[in-house]
């Protein structure tokens, strides 16, 4: 399967954009311990989500003869590439955890 290049870049960017934002000072963990690996992957999964509901939203307004068509197949991409980009990580999570689990004790 082959990943187009600006997809890839998209689900680098945002992948990149939540691990920034998890990194300021006010957000992140108290001293001593690392980011919170299940907040990370609920905020990435709600991005996602929230990215299919303006999609959802776009499509309605369009039905209704309010929305621009090429908001629309915009906004539609996006969420593909979300969705994508979740999916990857998910199998690269479980890959390394297949791994691990692989490992001699």
């Amino acid at each position: 399967m082959s990943v187009p290049f600006a997809t890839a870049a998209a689900a680098y960017s945002n992948a990149s954009k939540l691990i920034d934002r998890n990194l300021i000072p006010e957000a992140a963990a108290p001293t001593g311990q690392g980011l919170d690996f299940g907040k990370l992957v609920s905020e990435a999964v709600q991005s996602v989500v929230d990215s299919g509901r303006a999609s959802d939203r776009k499509q309605i307004d369009l039905v209704n003869g309010k929305g621009n068509l090429v908001d629309v197949v915009t906004s539609v991409t996006q969420t593909q590439t979300a969705v994508e980009g979740l999916v990857a990580v998910r199998d690269r999570v479980i890959s390394a955890y297949e791994d691990i689990m692989k490992m001699p004790i």
